[in-house]
């Protein structure tokens, strides 16, 4: 196989090669999810330096533990719970200095007013996935559609066929349902891990 065009191998395949140590392989791994990994990081991160830099790190554990790959297991839902699990560790570590933490709170981002504070944890996430799963389909769809898929209120309202004062009752109401169920009484904010969550979903 050392002699046959990379552009000709599926991605199992791919990921075979690069298990073995092929730097071509994991270039053009790099080249096709790179975009879809960044833009989630830089939605969660409202950094792009920051996205750029957990980017690369993502990929220099792949490359580094790249004998524990599995060829017959999807490479990109593989990517995105790394990522997400990067995002948590970046958050929990910010969530201890109080300072940055407030700083981070009073930037004002729109992102994070739809669900108050927030210490970031894999077993709040794994309990959102549930919440979410429990709203009604159609509240969960427009949920899922908006805060998870950053999708527009036009977009949906056309992509539904339902009235942006419909989709903000939705939200409204999932939002409601999720402040509850994750125990306003914790100091806790729920992750919205984009591109990850929606994988898990």
């Amino acid at each position: 196989m050392a002699g046959e065009l990379l552009e000709d191998l599926n991605e199992s395949e791919r990921i075979t090669q690069l298990k073995e140590g092929n730097k071509r392989a994991f270039e053009d791994l790099y080249n096709r999810y790179k975009y879809r990994i960044a833009g989630n990081l830089l939605k969660l991160l409202k950094s792009e330096e920051l996205a750029e830099e957990m980017l690369q790190d993502l990929f220099m554990r792949i490359w580094d533990n790249r004998s524990s790959l599995d060829p017959e297991k999807s490479f990109r839902a593989y990517l995105f719970r790394i990522a997400e699990n990067m995002v948590v560790d970046y958050y929990r570590k910010i969530a201890r200095d109080r300072k940055a933490f407030d700083k981070m709170m009073s930037s004002g981002s729109e992102y994070y007013s739809h669900i108050e504070e927030t210490i970031f944890s894999k077993e709040r996430i794994l309990l959102l996935h549930g919440a979410i799963n429990l709203l009604p389909p159609q509240r969960k769809h427009v949920f899922i559609l908006c805060k998870l898929e950053g999708k527009s209120y036009k977009e949906v309202s056309e992509l539904l066929g339902i009235s942006p004062s419909t989709i903000n009752d939705h939200l409204l109401k999932a939002n409601r349902f999720l402040k509850q169920y994750l125990n306003p009484t914790l100091p806790v904010v729920v992750s919205m891990l984009a591109g990850a969550i929606v994988v898990g979903i």
